[in-house]
């Protein structure tokens, strides 16, 4: 039987908590473990629930999403944010993965879709919906070579490492096995570095990497 995914919804409209309450619901892989309508109740409730996923609205009542996923990534890096929300603008989308959420999709997307965004970054991939997607693609194609002329202070021991090896070309069991990690941790630390550098697939975390002398 597969794991179930422990989902905390944040959100200030009860009407579309309600929503995704009963989409986790008829799930069978998901659950919906709390409910925050704030971005300090977010941060309670994820570092007393410590639930494997946050669907994370940005804009909330008190702190807002960016703050509220800041916070909950200092304390439990482990947890997976999600963004759901309205905002598609260059600043919001920026920001959130500064702050470290690993997916960000927008509200009105597919049930489907928005399904198969939480069962990846749970997984530790990093989830993008098809418009900011392709948003992002638009920002890092005008980047010249040679923009990043030195390493990614942003970016851990451990990440710059794993960075060096995802340039040289090696997969994610390899770097496990040659590093003596858990693949699991792996794919943790290389949603990591996506979401600090701002791309979305291993093509363009190679480009950073020639980029910034790694690999």
């Amino acid at each position: 039987m597969e794991e179930t995914i422990r989902v905390l919804i944040a959100d200030d409209h009860e009407p579309f908590r309600a929503g995704l309450r009963t989409l986790l619901r008829a799930t069978p892989d998901t659950e919906a473990v709390g409910e925050a309508a704030t971005g300090q109740e977010a941060v309670s409730m994820a570092t007393s629930l410590q639930p494997d996923v946050v669907l994370m609205d940005l804009q909330m009542p008190g702190i807002n999403g960016i703050v509220a996923t800041r916070q909950i990534l200092h304390t439990s890096p482990h947890i997976a944010i999600l963004v759901l929300t309205m905002f598609e603008g260059d600043d919001s989308v920026f920001a959130a993965l500064q702050a470290g959420a690993r997916g960000y999709l927008l509200k009105g997307a597919p049930k489907a879709e928005l399904i198969r965004a939480i069962r990846s970054v749970s997984s530790g991939e990093a989830v993008f919906g098809p418009s900011i997607a392709r948003r992002l693609m638009q920002f890092f194609g005008g980047l010249k070579p040679g923009a990043a002329q030195q390493a990614f202070p942003e970016l851990t021991e451990r990440e710059q490492e794993i960075l060096a090896l995802i340039a040289q070309h090696h997969t994610n069991p390899e770097i496990a096995l040659r590093l003596g990690l858990r693949p699991k941790t792996v794919r943790n630390h290389v949603s990591n570095i996506f979401a600090k550098l701002q791309v979305v697939d291993r093509a363009q975390a190679i480009m950073r990497a020639r980029e910034g002398g790694l690999g």
